[in-house]
């Protein structure tokens, strides 16, 4: 792919994206004003859970699909391409629900020995059967960014964000929202709806983009093989995710009990996380969205360039990326830096929330450009050195958060510092692995 053509599709997933989270902060905004801070902080807890799912069944699968049918697609081997595409959903289709049934049988509890609130129990079943659509829907999307197709799946997400929305709306306004529980439930239930259209919609686009490739007569591999391919790739990545959303759901879960040990009451605690993580850190990380569009481009145009030897094109466009990564997150610090607290009355109706946008904001150059760095080297194939960097930086979460929160002076900052420590550390040692392989001038 040239340079233009790069920016385009770039250009144009970041559009789209920029539709699908503008939706999706309208949704976590209209969920805010109905449910409060506490309401807010008890969604946050349930994420985490349904992150650590997700990460065991399709972890690294939409980068190792997209990269696999990215070289088939270069290659004109399309039988390859199309017997890939269905020995990994029929082998995902079948993986997921033997996981995620074991899952809705103990759902009870770990809404109460895990969440330990059991406020979180329907919501949690919800999201469960979710995740079987967002496994196979990965790799459908998988195949269209492989294929370059980046529209499609951009495409229906926001269908799926406005369907979302629209039924948030509908029940809210039709239903007698008598507790926090039931509002909860209510956002996964339409959750639900929402992947299971999602799901719906790729399929068709799929088989209508199927039927009109042309196949050639070329040796056709293996099932076992094919498999191989891709869980060669996206199994350092499933481990990656995995340890990542492992002690994600650590931190996430200790929070409560570390802002007790802090002095604070348990609805109090739920409501700091709600203001810090469910809002503040949406506003300063909501142009995230323009990064990970970006990546979802480079990772296939990185696979596709090595595969054609053009190193050249490799480094000009991470030199590219990187500088744009961290351009941006300056931007926006200085942005929620100097109108933290009109960005916080403005999207939530709340006084209570610009020196947490402020705090956190400080972040965004380090964690924007150590996530491109991330997509660099994910086209470079180190996924290994991915899961060996994402370990150390885990890790060092859990730790920082279990000290830092729990002392009543800085309380949930420590959120922020851990945040702002490990973004700066990310950054460091991924473009140290990257100046291994090509020569980056900033």
């Amino acid at each position: 792919m040239n340079g233009t053509a790069f920016y385009k599709k770039s250009s144009l997933l970041i559009l789209t994206n920029l539709s699908t989270g503008i939706l999706n902060f309208l949704f976590s905004v209209l969920l805010s004003r109905r449910i409060g801070a506490e309401g807010m902080g008890l969604y946050s807890l349930v994420l985490p859970i349904s992150s650590l799912l997700l990460s065991i069944l399709s972890g690294g699968l939409l980068i190792a699909v997209s990269k696999q049918i990215a070289y088939y697609h270069t290659k004109k081997e399309m039988n390859n391409l199309h017997k890939t595409m269905k020995t990994t959903i029929i082998f995902n289709l079948i993986f997921s629900f033997f996981l995620i049934l074991i899952a809705y049988l103990f759902s009870y509890h770990i809404s109460v020995y895990l969440v330990k609130d059991e406020r979180t129990l329907y919501a949690l079943r919800f999201i469960f059967i979710s995740i079987i659509f967002m496994t196979v829907s990965n790799t459908y999307k998988g195949y269209f960014f492989g294929t370059k197709n980046v529209f499609v799946p951009a495409f229906i997400d926001v269908v799926e964000k406005a369907i979302r929305i629209f039924l948030l709306l509908i029940i809210f306004k039709t239903t007698v929202v008598s507790s926090v529980q039931l509002s909860i439930t209510i956002a996964y239930v339409v959750f639900f709806i929402g992947e299971l259209t999602s799901f719906i919609l790729l399929y068709i686009y799929y088989q209508l983009d199927k039927k009109g490739g042309h196949h050639l007569s070329e040796r056709v591999e293996d099932s076992l093989q094919l498999l191989y391919n891709i869980f060669s790739i996206s199994i350092p990545l499933m481990i990656t995710e995995f340890i990542s959303s492992s002690l994600f759901t650590i931190s996430a879960l200790i929070l409560p009990r570390r802002l007790l040990k802090a002095g604070f009451l348990y609805h109090e605690g739920l409501a700091l996380i709600g203001r810090f993580i469910s809002m503040s850190m949406q506003i300063v990380f909501f142009p995230m969205i323009i990064i990970f569009s970006i990546s979802t481009v480079l990772i296939p145009d990185i696979s596709s360039s090595l595969a054609n030897g053009d190193y050249y094109t490799v480094e000009k466009r991470t030199s590219q990326v990187i500088k744009i990564s961290f351009v941006l997150g300056l931007i926006i610090m200085v942005i929620c830096f100097f109108n933290g607290d009109l960005l916080g009355k403005v999207i939530y109706h709340r006084n209570d929330l610009g020196h947490y946008i402020r705090f956190i904001a400080f972040s965004a150059p380090f964690l924007y450009t150590s996530s491109i760095m991330r997509g660099v080297l994910n086209g470079l194939g180190k996924q290994k050195i991915i899961l060996k960097y994402s370990l150390m930086i885990s890790l060092l979460q859990v730790v920082l958060l279990y000290i830092l929160v729990a002392i009543p002076k800085i309380n949930i900052y420590g959120f922020g510092i851990t945040i702002i420590l490990t973004s700066c550390l990310s950054l460091l040692l991924y473009f140290k692995e990257i100046r291994r392989e090509f020569y980056i001038i900033l």
